[in-house]
């Protein structure tokens, strides 16, 4: 049986592996929050869908699913994506999912981080979320592995990258805010990330993506593609709020170095338009006390770098913007010439306030 481990990743020789390397495969979450997702949560489920059987092309894909779904959800999938049965508060597998870790033997391990609902009390997005809190260890049983966990850190899967090479990277808009570890410094923020990712150095970019509702996380403005190079969502509008956070980002990385010293290869992937909600699309979402609403005119956090690296693929959200859809396919198919690129339309996606990377999580296979 699967156990709850006493030590640190790091003191056991483990580390977080880089997203590019081997996948045993991928996890996933059914949306059904009707005060998240509109119209009863069909659209999304239906963008989903699309995003786990792309997925299958490349790798095994497990769906978790509520009792309350598990038939429908079933019915919709491909035979070949795993449905089980789990409970949980939402579906950004990303951010409430264990992080694996490996060793040099090639055994797999997790990490089970806290969860809050992007905020707790302070400014989270939803209560309760202790469903939510209780996905990781689920998943590590399931799969057969010991884990970590952690009593007292919120983390969400989202907040951190790494090139699986002694480097991680994280905004410091969201680990340093409030609603996150208030009782913790950035010294000993950063000594954990060190401990349980297995890293040397923790990179810190001030900001990440304008208005993104999980406090800008890191993985919606930089994405790791191999030990150092990165991609980094990028605006040429100086007028526009996201130039002067993404600036400052471009300017940081191209000052530092890695863990093994490396200068570090940045990609630049252009936003798309503005993604606003629309009078339907509000209309259509629940409002519920305890819930972040869906307003009509508020712009989303829409990135291209919200892409996730399957085994011989990239899946990349698209967001019917022509001229930066088929910019970000041509990017990423330059960066990846072994991969097939994938472009999925996840307006559906972003409305829920993520996109793809947000909705996946790889287990490597070790």
């Amino acid at each position: 049986m699967p156990c709850k481990l006493q030590s640190t990743p790091k003191n056991d020789g483990f580390r977080m592996p880089g997203e590019f390397e081997p996948h045993k495969g991928c996890w996933m979450i059914w949306p059904e929050r009707t005060d998240n997702w509109r119209l009863g949560a069909k659209p999304a489920q239906k963008a989903f869908v699309k995003v786990a059987e792309t997925i299958a092309k490349y790798e095994d894909v497990t769906m978790c699913v509520s009792q309350n779904q598990f038939l429908a959800a079933r019915e919709a999938l491909d035979p070949k994506v795993r449905v089980i049965e789990m409970s949980s508060d939402d579906s950004w597998m990303r951010d409430v999912g264990p992080s694996f870790v490996i060793n040099d033997q090639g055994q797999v391990r997790g990490v089970d981080w806290r969860f809050n609902a992007w905020g707790g009390l302070v400014d989270g997005l939803y209560f309760p979320w202790d469903k939510d809190d209780q996905v990781a260890k689920k998943v590590c049983e399931l799969e057969g592995v010991d884990y970590y966990s952690l009593e007292d850190f919120i983390l969400e899967g989202g907040s951190i990258h790494t090139d699986g090479d002694g480097t991680a990277i994280a905004t410091e808009a969201c680990l340093l805010d409030e609603s996150r570890n208030p009782h913790m410094t950035k010294e000993e923020i950063e000594a954990t990330l060190k401990a349980y990712m297995g890293v040397e150095k923790v990179l810190w970019l001030p900001h990440g993506i304008y208005l993104d509702e999980t406090n800008e996380h890191v993985d919606n403005i930089v994405h790791y593609c191999a030990p150092g190079v990165l991609t980094l969502a990028w605006t040429d509008d100086e007028s526009d709020p996201q130039y002067t956070m993404s600036k400052a980002a471009y300017d940081y990385l191209s000052n530092e170095r890695d863990a093994k010293g490396r200068k570090l290869e940045i990609h630049k992937l252009h936003i798309p338009n503005e993604v606003r909600i629309t009078k339907e699309e509000s209309e259509g979402v629940d409002s519920v006390d305890g819930t972040l609403p869906r307003v009509e005119g508020d712009r989303q956090a829409a990135s291209y770098a919200n892409f996730y690296i399957a085994n011989k693929a990239v899946i990349l959200p698209l967001f019917g913007d022509e001229v930066h859809d088929k910019l970000a396919m041509e990017t990423l198919q330059n960066i990846f010439p072994d991969r097939t690129v994938e472009g999925i339309y996840a307006r559906e996606i972003i409305l829920g306030g993520g996109n793809i990377h947000c909705i996946t999580q790889q287990q490597p296979l070790g």
